[in-house]
């Protein structure tokens, strides 16, 4: 299980707005772990203005004691999800 904080961890360093490609990297420099650059690598393919947009897209578990609103927010966001799942890379 990856969450939001276990991959925001590697992206310390990074600039924004940044493509996706951009933070696969960087998390990869920082010596993320194979879970962390899979969850980054199934975000859509668009460009990132911050960390909260990278946390949002990023398929990870919310942390085990997150809140019912916490979980409805996830749910709800939007942002990201123009892209059509045949593109979206996994």
């Amino acid at each position: 299980m990856v969450t939001n904080a276990d991959v925001l961890r590697y992206l310390e360093s990074m600039d924004f707005p940044a493509p996706k490609e951009d933070i696969v990297r960087e998390a990869e420099r920082a010596g993320a772990p194979h879970e962390v650059l899979q969850a980054l690598r199934g975000m859509p393919p668009v460009d990132y203005q911050n960390t909260e947009e990278v946390a949002r897209s990023a398929k990870t578990d919310l942390a085990p004691d997150a809140s019912p609103a916490e979980l409805a927010a996830k749910t709800r966001d939007r942002t990201h999800q123009r892209v059509a799942r045949h593109m979206r890379q996994i």
